[in-house]
């Protein structure tokens, strides 16, 4: 860079972003994050200065590097918000299905119970009826 072009407004903000995106900033704490705005006050500048219409280029090239550090950082806010909402719309449809399937499964037992409460009283009828039966029934003598 020419000793011109560090002075200009445009060297003191590139220079302000390498520096950024370096993690080695000299007006802002370490670990500031790169954006337009922080570009703009490391390089000492009042942020209304660094405009795209002044910059284009620069511009381009913050606004590439500001997305390409978010993707590679992971999801945004929002994202995890939606995806939150997706894994609550999710358990929430689990758990209908696991209700449903609970109370089919207790009605099925139900309906087994009473089967067996039936065969039981069926069983003590016949048993009932056998035992009148027998009281009934004479031995005859063998021949």
């Amino acid at each position: 860079m020419s000793s011109q072009n560090k002075n200009s407004a445009e060297g003191r903000f590139t220079e302000a972003f390498e520096r950024l995106k370096a993690g080695k900033p000299t007006l802002l704490p370490v670990g500031s994050k790169v954006s337009q705005n922080n570009i703009a006050k490391e390089a000492g500048l009042d942020p209304s200065a660094l405009k795209k219409s002044r910059f284009p280029s620069l511009i381009q090239k913050i606004q590439e590097y500001i997305k390409a550090a978010a993707e590679a950082d992971g999801p945004s806010g929002r994202q995890l918000k939606a995806q939150a909402k997706s894994e609550r719309l999710t358990a929430d449809r689990d758990r209908k299905v696991l209700r449903a399937e609970r109370d089919d499964a207790q009605s099925q037992l139900l309906s087994a119970q009473r089967a067996v409460l039936e065969l039981l009283q069926e069983n003590s009828d016949l048993r009932t009826r056998l035992a009148k039966f027998s009281g009934e029934v004479k031995e005859f003598p063998p021949t």
